[in-house]
């Protein structure tokens, strides 16, 4: 049987792609406020504001490709179990090649019902104010906000329940309910944590590795795989 390596990736590995993030610039995204585009309330007051953000980001995302980290991931698939939890909301790990991808805070090229979070629906283009669902209720981005639940949470820990190496990149772990998920994993599962900037207690069941993605996860393949 195949060993499980379950991948909890954040902004980190998808920034050396070009996909920018919001925490290193003081709360902005793209010039914006995040919580005038990433909450309900934002959503409510200014719907075209956020439509068109999310709009533009989609855009973005076409015009950047999966790096080197991405398709070390999808190649682990040739000799392991591999399960991706990500924190982002773009599609360059599929498009690398993973085939097991959680999207835990949703995903770009997703829109789904304001009247049912179920009715969700694949979207690549421009979402404007009369795009409606089948019953009649506008569609907004299919995007975990601030303020909101995250649905998924519980299927994520039941993946890291069975993890026999658990790999954390490019995510400072410090946002919850995400930050929890690592507690999850076996108490003797080896974990490498990868990032330029480490901000975690160097236990002595985690690997720290320094480095950006697209180094930090060949390093980590290379030490497990041994």
């Amino acid at each position: 049987m195949k060993k499980h390596i379950v991948v909890l990736t954040g902004a980190g590995i998808s920034a050396e792609s070009g996909v920018k993030t919001f925490r290193d610039a003081d709360g902005l995204w793209e010039g914006h406020d995040v919580m005038a585009v990433a909450t309900p309330q934002g959503f409510t007051k200014n719907p075209e504001l956020v439509l068109d953000f999310y709009n533009q980001r989609r855009l973005q995302l076409f015009k950047v490709t999966p790096n080197q980290a991405h398709i070390d991931l999808a190649k682990l698939e040739t000799t392991y179990n591999v399960s991706i939890i990500t924190q982002n909301v773009d599609d360059l790990h599929e498009r690398a090649g993973s085939t097991n991808v959680l999207h835990l805070h949703g995903e770009l090229l997703k829109v789904r019902s304001t009247y049912d979070e179920n009715d969700i629906q694949n979207w690549k283009t421009d979402l404007v104010l009369g795009d409606v669902c089948k019953k009649g209720h506008q569609l907004r981005p299919h995007i975990v906000w601030f303020g909101e639940d995250v649905p998924l949470i519980e299927k994520a820990a039941q993946l890291c329940e069975t993890a026999d190496i658990l790999l954390i990149i490019g995510t400072s772990m410090q946002v919850y309910p995400a930050a929890s998920l690592m507690h999850y994993a076996p108490t003797k599962t080896p974990i490498y944590f990868i990032d330029p900037k480490p901000n975690i207690e160097n236990k002595t069941d985690v690997t720290i590795i320094a480095e950006p993605a697209t180094i930090g996860v060949d390093k980590a393949i290379k030490l497990f795989s041994s």
